[in-house]
């Protein structure tokens, strides 16, 4: 439901057709002209039957066909990047997340050549990472320059502490590398991004109604404002698509299930999972935390079951005893959740043994972690990423 808002009187010619405890007009009809109105969100994950509701409308009211495949949308969205390149020559911004290597393996197969990708390393990755993704474009031949930044990032980022700065600082970095390493490319014409729908909604400007503003709920991690420096063309060729419909796309491409299960990575990666200053030795604390909870997550066979998994450091520190000794460091939150699209999210009700696996060893394996805590909160209220 839009949690606050009340129909109170509908329009003529309408009549209630649903309702629900809190709100009296969630559904409205004028079947005479087939015009419907709905109040609450039949599309997210949480509401019974809304696939249903969705599917009667769809299908029964509009009469649409049930004819949309996904080999369908790979052809015409292969066309479509050639009649937009006409020739031209593309560079991408590949992370080795699903968004990115999907939409980088579509215009691949599009333009052939004219593509060149760069895998720029923030110092922000998980533990082993940078070496993972690079196996992984090279079994998929994507044409791939790698190259080092993170001193560079680590240096911008000392001292800094508020979410939003570190994004728009990670941001204007990635920029600053990126725009280097794609001038010395000649004839580009495009930039390739690997936007999702989700993205587009929750980067989107904030704007008035009637004096209630909606507010933009995190900065869009990915280059914006590269394709006006280097006067190219923007090409999102899974824009309209959210995650689930990717990894369909990804899978008829033949993209290896290794890589279309991998749990989604923020572009700022752990620079947002870190409350607080990001050092060398906080990132070092968290890569140790993430891959303990990763491998036990796997052990568990619970990896493939969930959505998303993350490690935290809160910048709450915690007093423990190891051994003989009190000791005063970092309390680390592990967030697990189930989700569709990431627009909702719902934590993931983890064995307890394994909850307890994960928590022993990352006290006793990560030195400077002295508790771990585990995240039981929804989307919504809480975003899935902690900042």
């Amino acid at each position: 439901m839009s949690h606050g808002d009340q129909v109170h009187k509908l329009p003529k010619g309408f009549t209630q057709i649903a309702e629900s405890p809190s709100t009296e007009h969630c559904v409205m009809a004028d079947s005479a002209r087939k015009l419907y109105g709905i109040q609450f969100h039949p599309e997210v994950a949480h509401t019974p039957q809304g696939m249903i509701m969705l599917k009667n409308f769809v299908i029964d009211i509009c009469g649409a066909k049930r004819e949309w495949k996904v080999a369908d949308w790979v052809g015409h969205a292969r066309a479509k990047i050639q009649q937009e390149m006409r020739g031209g020559r593309a560079i991408c911004a590949l992370s080795g997340g699903v968004d990115s290597t999907v939409a980088a393996t579509l215009v691949h197969e599009a333009i052939n050549n004219k593509l060149r990708c760069i895998y720029v390393n923030t110092g922000m990755m998980r533990k082993n990472e940078t070496e993972q993704v690079l196996t992984a474009f090279k079994s998929l031949k994507l044409p791939v320059k790698a190259v080092d930044a993170t001193n560079f990032f680590l240096r911008r980022l000392k001292g800094v502490t508020d979410p939003e700065q570190k994004r728009k600082i990670i941001g204007k970095t990635f920029i600053d590398v990126f725009e280097k390493e794609a001038r010395a490319i000649k004839g580009v014409t495009h930039l390739v991004q690997g936007t999702l729908y989700s993205d587009v909604i929750e980067s989107a400007v904030p704007h008035q109604k009637k004096g209630h503003a909606s507010h933009t709920i995190k900065s869009h991690h990915n280059v914006g404002g590269l394709p006006e420096r280097l006067k190219l063309k923007l090409l999102e060729p899974v824009r309209e698509l959210f995650k689930d419909e990717v990894r369909s796309v990804g899978k008829e491409l033949k993209i290896p299930p290794a890589i279309l299960g991998r749990h989604p990575f923020p572009g700022p990666g752990l620079a947002i999972r870190i409350i607080g200053e990001i050092t060398p030795h906080r990132l070092e604390l968290l890569r140790g935390a993430d891959a303990i909870m990763t491998e036990e997550i796997k052990a568990a066979g619970w990896y493939d079951k969930i959505w998303q998994s993350a490690a935290i450091l809160t910048g709450v520190r915690s007093v423990a005893v190891m051994g003989d000794m009190r000791t005063y460091h970092e309390v680390c939150a592990i967030r697990l959740v189930h989700s569709l699209d990431a627009m909702t999210a719902h934590w993931v009700q983890l064995p307890y043994p394994a909850l307890e696996k994960i928590s022993n060893r990352i006290v006793n394996e990560v030195r400077g972690i002295s508790r771990v805590v585990y995240d039981i909160t929804n989307k919504p209220p809480a975003t899935i990423e902690w900042e």
